[in-house]
């Protein structure tokens, strides 16, 4: 019986012992791997103005200046890309920025679209996700030629790259700067650039893209709008990713490099 005891217990320590050093080894695995819980992270950028809102299917920063958001941030996945049928509302005001995001009725006669900055097409799984994005915290005056057309494109390009790589994370915004021509009595600023960002935080390796457009018609690949995430935060005053790793937030927004999406 001592004996069997003996060995029970020499067994128990052993067992003991490789689960810590396998523990210890898992642990490792995990830290080292860049790409392992890496959608735990907070992705929000700061804001210059501290006014962020939180909507159930986004994020913003509301610039009261200019009344705009500087930033909208969302996660785009492919499950989302499902479509139901919607019936597209009147836009309204958001009740959640406490400055009060400015009227529609700034945009009557200006010649200037209401352009979404989380697009209505990127919520159409639910009701509720795509009413959100009519809100006029949601939207920064765009010419029709440019909503159209390379703004259309480069939307249609994050939806299609949400299907090819799972899960993405999009910001997007203007580029808010003194003297910027603006409409309606409330002077609505309009941007000279648009910027999008997408990082791609499900692959093996994680990888981001960055979008600088100047705010006119343009037939150019979108590939030619190409530029880094310093580049982007140096004009907007915007730090995008500060809750990423410090080595790995450099290499990502230092990057130009964009052979590694799909440019159909």
């Amino acid at each position: 019986m001592k004996n069997r005891k003996a060995i029970y217990t020499i067994i128990t320590l052993l067992f003991a012992i490789g689960f810590y050093f396998y523990d210890g080894y898992a642990y490792e695995s995990i830290v080292s791997n860049e790409s392992v819980n890496i959608s735990d992270f907070d992705f929000l950028p700061t804001s210059t103005t501290g006014q962020i809102i939180h909507h159930q299917f986004y994020s913003l920063s509301y610039n009261e200046k200019y009344e705009q958001a500087e930033w909208v941030a969302y996660e785009l996945t492919q499950k989302q890309l499902s479509s139901i049928p919607v019936k597209r509302p009147y836009f309204k005001q958001d009740p959640k920025v406490t400055t009060q995001s400015a009227h529609y009725k700034n945009f009557k006669n200006s010649g200037y679209n209401k352009g979404h900055l989380c697009p209505a097409g990127d919520r159409k799984f639910s009701v509720d996700a795509y009413n959100e994005t009519f809100l006029t915290s949601n939207i920064s005056p765009q010419t029709y030629e440019f909503n159209s057309g390379v703004w259309n494109r480069l939307e249609e390009k994050v939806r299609y790259w949400a299907q090819k790589y799972q899960k993405l994370y999009v910001v997007t915004g203007g580029v808010l700067t003194p003297h910027l021509k603006t409409i309606g009595t409330e002077k609505v600023a309009v941007p000279q650039y648009f910027y999008k960002i997408i990082l791609d935080y499900s692959s093996t390796e994680t990888k981001a893209i960055a979008f600088l457009i100047p705010h006119k018609k343009s037939d150019k690949g979108l590939y030619q709008f190409v530029t880094s995430i310093d580049e982007i935060e140096e004009i907007t005053g915007i730090d995008f990713f500060p809750e990423i790793e410090d080595v790995l937030e450099n290499k990502l927004e230092r990057s130009t490099n964009y052979l590694n999406w799909s440019f159909r």
